[in-house]
């Protein structure tokens, strides 16, 4: 079997076809998905600690050196939190990396914190799958513009 001439281009690129039936596309697709609603639910849960009481999770060393209070540092994490997963919707190829270094600064947090090894080590497989993400949506970025007009 042949090739396409635009195929074989978008191999070269390094491109992905927005095609549904495809693993790596929908792999993106979850990923996308996943990493914009999640960060958006949770950064809105700082500001009511419905599933947590975030300030348990955090450094005290962390609202202190800015002068606040940790109610307020966990409510301006929601923001940013809030923020990424919008980021994520609109440029996931950049916004990726983005969520990818805020949890390792989560992690971070955690690792000063003390205790929360497991949550440490669920963000750091976190950020293997924000990873993971910019460079799918690298991929398909550059079958869009591989196939402009």
């Amino acid at each position: 079997m042949q090739a396409t001439r635009t195929g074989m281009r978008s191999e070269r690129l390094g491109a992905l076809a927005p095609d549904i039936a495809s693993p790596a596309y929908q792999a993106y697709l979850a990923l996308r998905n996943g990493f914009t609603v999640l960060p958006i639910i949770m950064g809105a849960d700082k500001f009511f600690n419905a599933t947590a009481n975030w300030e348990d999770y955090l450094a005290p060393a962390l609202p202190k050196a800015i002068g606040v209070t940790p109610g307020l540092f966990m409510r301006g994490v929601g923001v940013i939190e809030i923020l990424a997963g919008l980021l994520v919707a609109i440029v996931p190829r950049y916004a990726g990396y983005v969520v990818m270094a805020w949890l390792w600064l989560i992690i971070g947090n955690l690792v000063l914190r003390g205790g929360y090894w497991d949550i440490a080590l669920r963000d750091l497989g976190l950020s293997i799958g924000a990873f993971a993400l910019a460079r799918l949506a690298m991929s398909v970025h550059r079958w869009h513009e591989s196939h402009r007009t």
